[in-house]
């Protein structure tokens, strides 16, 4: 088969399913416009960034302009594929969250499309609201509202999608919860396994290892979505009962979700202004190579990792994979992997100093949490390792794809219902015969 698969940042969610259904044989195409890794066996194609939306569009149909340019230059991309490589999708897994599968089935309307169905958002219940210092309105409601609008589209024309943890797939309208499959991107436990031996020089020259009092946080960008607020606001705490504990922080300064801060130029600067803390023992180490990072998490004594109601990160789970103690924020993503006082601890997300007193707790009695850190590794070797991924999207892309092969309602014959004046006409004659 011809499988295309559409992300905007190569390789994000994929990849470990394209280069599977590569290595079996299919031509895989992957349409994007920043090809952060190759991946072997798939042909990346890059088209361009869409204009900006306009400048005075409405505030609530910003989002959805950008999604209609996004779903816009798709096509484009797809038509030139047609045209100098006669290239034609038999399946395409997408995702949709920037418009990008927006109008695929009304150009391939007999081709089967996964969706990557992450989150739907919601204005009440999940994120919007949760956090009391980011003050929301009927504004900040209203806009919510409008910023599904593609992602449901996109979810309507599917044949089928799939959402990584059953919260997030809890997150959609139950309407089209049936076409959702819930498989977790999954872990490569080759890579991504305890290292008892691992070393991490801190940027002072001294070396950690398993066993330090080392305490970690990581996040693709340091922010309150991730609890960054509460965490920094834990360490005064930490360091009055540990002064000995390097705090090891992992993560760059933009922002991925939510807003930007008021005065000052990223959340680090704005949480350094606010919190009083000991800078020789807290090490911000910016975004780390892959391998760097997983020896952050293999010395960690103890791994803070907190989220609002929103997407649950690779990293909670591969710390769990590490062999990790996990002190995680007591919210549904998190819930759904951890369990408090059995595979890691949980505590309150806005609670600073509870944060403080667990992750301390972890550092002073090790060989009491030893069965946690291995019971981490049992739940996610057992739950969201790629040998349970790739299974799963197999089976579901032999679903979607067969199904497609079977005789369709368009092209099977279909006797019309008769309109009420045939009936009566019907009737009538059947009357006449009967008589």
């Amino acid at each position: 088969m011809n499988i295309l698969f559409i992300h905007q940042n190569m390789p994000a969610q994929f990849k470990h399913v394209a280069p599977m259904l590569a290595r079996e044989g299919h031509n895989v195409l992957f349409l994007t416009q920043n090809c952060r890794k190759k991946l072997p066996g798939v042909t990346e194609v890059i088209y361009p960034a869409p204009r900006a939306v306009s400048k005075n569009i409405h505030n609530y149909l910003r989002r959805f302009e950008d999604a209609v340019l996004h779903g816009q230059a798709v096509l484009r991309a797809l038509k030139k594929l047609k045209q100098n490589q006669d290239f034609k999708p038999d399946l395409i897994i997408a995702h949709p969250g920037w418009g990008e599968a927006l109008f695929l089935k009304d150009v391939y309307p007999n081709v089967p499309l996964i969706t990557f169905s992450e989150l739907s958002y919601k204005s009440r219940g999940l994120d919007v609201g949760f956090d009391p210092e980011d003050k929301t309105n009927f504004d900040t409601v209203c806009r919510t509202r409008t910023r599904n609008a593609h992602i449901l589209l996109s979810l309507e024309a599917a044949d089928a999608a799939v959402s990584p943890t059953y919260w997030q797939k809890s997150s959609h309208p139950e309407v089209f919860q049936s076409k959702i499959s819930v498989i977790f991107d999954g872990i490569d436990f080759d890579i991504v396994s305890p290292r008892p031996e691992a070393r991490f020089t801190l940027p002072d020259g001294r070396i950690v290892k398993r066993g330090d009092p080392v305490i970690t946080y990581v996040s693709r960008n340091l922010e309150p979505y991730r609890g960054f607020r509460t965490f920094m606001r834990s360490i005064p705490h930490i360091q009055k009962q540990r002064p000995d504990a390097d705090i090891i922080i992992v993560g760059g300064n933009s922002v991925s979700y939510g807003r930007s801060p008021t005065g000052f130029p990223n959340w680090r600067a704005a949480m350094e202004d606010e919190v009083d803390f000991d800078p020789a023992r807290v090490h911000f180490m910016g975004r780390l190579p892959y391998d760097n990072y997983l020896d952050v998490l293999a010395v960690s004594g103890a791994h803070a990792y907190l989220t609002y109601p929103f997407v649950l990160s690779w990293s909670c789970i591969e710390a769990m994979a590490m062999g990790a103690l996990i002190v995680g924020s007591s919210t549904d993503p998190v819930r759904e992997v951890i369990r408090d006082g059995e595979n890691g601890l949980l505590t309150d997300f806005f609670d600073a100093e509870a944060l403080a007193g667990k992750l301390v707790g972890a550092l002073d009695t090790p060989e009491k949490y030893a069965p946690l850190r291995r019971a981490a590794i049992q739940t996610a070797q057992e739950r969201y390792g790629i040998d349970k991924a790739l299974p799963a999207w197999r089976s579901l892309v032999e679903r979607i794809t067969d199904k497609k092969k079977s005789p369709t309602a368009e092209n099977a014959k279909v006797t019309p219902m008769p309109s009420p004046k045939n009936r009566a006409t019907r009737r009538r004659s059947a009357a006449r015969r009967r008589a």
